[in-house]
C-alpha cells in the first residue's frame, strides 16, 4: 500500500515539474542564483545588491525571450518571413539592452563605481543579450522540431495499428465465410463430417477471437491453428486429395503476427483444389531457424483454370497479407510466387524480432 502511495506522489510531483510555468519558473531562479553566487565569490559587493542586479538583468532578458519565442518565431521565422525576424530580432535587443543598464546604473545609486562600470561596458552588453535570446531561437526550433517528430511518429503508429485492425479484420470474415460455406453444404448432405468440423472450427474460432487480437501470437499457436485448418480441409476434401503440413526445426519462444500464412494456405483450396479436379495436392512446409520462419504452400492446379470475375470478394486475401507484411516487418521478408502451368508455390521467409 505504501507503494502505491509513494507512487501517486512522484507521479502527481512529475505532473506538476511538467507544467510550463513551473519549470520555466524554476529555471529561471536557478539561473539567478547560479548568475548570483558566481558573482558574489570575491566579489566587495553583497550578495542582496548582487541578487537585485540579476534580478533586473534576468527580468529584461525574459521579456527578451519570451516575446521572441511566443511572437516573432511563430509569427515570422515560422511563415519563413526571415529578413523580418532577423530585423526584429536585433531591434528588440537594441532597445532592451539600454533599458537593463539604465535600471541596473539607476539600482547602483550608491555605488558610483558600479555605475561607472555599466556606462563604460555598455557596448559589451549587447554582446551576451545577443547571445540568450539567439540561444533560446535555437532552443524553440530544435524543441518543435523534435515535437514534430514526435507527433509524427506516433500519427504513423496510430495509422499503422489502425490498418493493421482493419486488414485482420478483413482476413477473419473471409476465413470464417469461406468455411461456413463449407459445412453447410455438408449438412445439408447429413455428413457424419459435420460434427468434426464443427468442433475444429470451435477451437479454431477460439483461437482468433481470444488470440489474434494481440499484435504477436506464439508460433506454436500459429502452427496449431494452421494443423486444425488442415484437418478441417481434410474432411472437407476426403481422401482423393494429397494435404500435407511439415514442419522442420525447433519451435521454441518464438512470436510472430497472427494469421499471416491463412491467406495462402485458404487460396490453395479455394483456388486449386476447388476448381473440379479429381486428384490433386496441398504441400506446406514450414522451416524454422531460430528467429527466421520459412514456409513454403504448394499447390495442383486444373488443366484448364476457369475464367475469373470481374469482381471477386475472396480477392483481398494476398492484397492484405502483402500490406500486412510491409507494415509489420519492413525489409525482413521476402515473398516468391512461381505460378507455373499446374502449380503454384509460395515461398515465405519471415526474420521474426
Amino acid at each position: 500500500m505504501s507503494i502505491l502511495k509513494d507512487r501517486s506522489k512522484w507521479e502527481k510531483t512529475f505532473r506538476l515539474l511538467s507544467r510550463p510555468a513551473v519549470y520555466h519558473s524554476l529555471f529561471w531562479v536557478g539561473l539567478l542564483l547560479v548568475f548570483s553566487f558566481f558573482q558574489f565569490y570575491g566579489s566587495k559587493y553583497s550578495f542582496f545588491y548582487l541578487l537585485s542586479n540579476n534580478i533586473i538583468r534576468l527580468l529584461v532578458l525574459g521579456a527578451a525571450v519570451y516575446y521572441n519565442i511566443y511572437y516573432l518565431i511563430p509569427k515570422y521565422l515560422a511563415n519563413k518571413k526571415i529578413s523580418g525576424y532577423f530585423g526584429l530580432f536585433i531591434l528588440t535587443v537594441l532597445i532592451l539592452t539600454p533599458i537593463e543598464s539604465f535600471l541596473i546604473f539607476t539600482n547602483s545609486g550608491s555605488k558610483p563605481d558600479m555605475q561607472a562600470s555599466v556606462l563604460q561596458n555598455l557596448h559589451f552588453a549587447f554582446i551576451p543579450n545577443f547571445f540568450v535570446v539567439g540561444t533560446s531561437t535555437l532552443v524553440k526550433i530544435t524543441l518543435d522540431w523534435l515535437k514534430g517528430q514526435r507527433e509524427k511518429q506516433e500519427l504513423q503508429t496510430q495509422t499503422m495499428q489502425s490498418e493493421l485492425r482493419f486488414l485482420k479484420s478483413q482476413i477473419n470474415p473471409h476465413f470464417l465465410f469461406n468455411t461456413l460455406n463449407s459445412l453447410y453444404a455438408l449438412t445439408l448432405k447429413k455428413s457424419d463430417k459435420a460434427p468434426d468440423i464443427v468442433l475444429k472450427l470451435s477451437e479454431m474460432m477460439r483461437y482468433m477471437l481470444y488470440e489474434c487480437n494481440e499484435p504477436e501470437v506464439q508460433l506454436s499457436k500459429e502452427v496449431s491453428y494452421i494443423a486444425n485448418y488442415l484437418e478441417l480441409e481434410k474432411l472437407r476434401q476426403g481422401k482423393s486429395m494429397d494435404i500435407s503440413f511439415k514442419v522442420d526445426g525447433a519451435i521454441t519462444d518464438q512470436r510472430i503476427a497472427p494469421l499471416m500464412f491463412i491467406p495462402f494456405i485458404e487460396n490453395c483450396f479455394k483456388h486449386g483444389l476447388g476448381n473440379h479436379i479429381s486428384k490433386g495436392f496441398v504441400r506446406i512446409s514450414l522451416k524454422v531457424a531460430g528467429n527466421e520462419v520459412e514456409a513454403r504452400i504448394e499447390n495442383s492446379k486444373p488443366e484448364s483454370m476457369p475464367k475469373p470475375r470481374k469482381a471477386r470478394s475472396g480477392g483481398i486475401g494476398l492484397v492484405n497479407v502483402r500490406r500486412r507484411l510491409d507494415l509489420l516487418y519492413p525489409g525482413s521478408y521476402s515473398l516468391d510466387i512461381e505460378d507455373s502451368p499446374n502449380t503454384y508455390a509460395v515461398r515465405l521467409k519471415i526474420l521474426l524480432d
